[in-house]
């Protein structure tokens, strides 16, 4: 459920996108609300800016809320983005412990607005394959 309050930081996420936008960045911003709702960072996508192509916001935030938060405070802090985390992103928010996301365009409206947005192929993955060989870091390193 979307209260007032989640709207009024999810306008401020918008707010982060459109300011990206007069920076020549592209048009995606997010920001981090703790347990009490205040502001803790913000950021836009700098993608092109920094040639980076993990430079997503909600991806920054996941890797500042996982250095910078203990994991009962991530667990209670909201993560208000402008569009839908992509799945690199998703990734990164569910290993930070974030414990929730709000956002305000899907994905499905991004593609509809902009269809170069689902236009990823897909690649090929092969495997498992090796399963003895790679299991011996994994094991050494877990049992340790």
């Amino acid at each position: 459920m979307i209260s007032s309050t989640d709207e009024e930081l999810l306008r401020r996420a918008v707010a982060i996108a459109a300011d990206a936008v007069t920076l020549g960045d592209a048009p995606y911003g997010s920001l981090l609300a703790g347990p009490d709702g205040a502001i803790l960072v913000e950021a836009h996508n700098t993608v092109r800016r920094d040639n980076d192509i993990s430079a997503h916001p909600e991806l920054k935030l996941a890797r500042w809320a996982a250095r910078e938060l203990d994991a009962q405070t991530a667990a209670r802090t909201t993560m208000y983005t402008s569009c839908q985390p992509c799945g690199m992103c998703a990734g990164g928010i569910v290993r930070s412990g974030l414990g929730r996301v709000v956002y305000a365009l899907s994905t499905e409206q991004l593609v509809e607005l902009n269809p170069e947005s689902g236009a990823w192929p897909a690649v090929a993955q092969d495997g498992p394959a090796l399963f003895e060989a790679a299991r011996v870091p994994i094991e050494t390193y877990y049992r340790s």
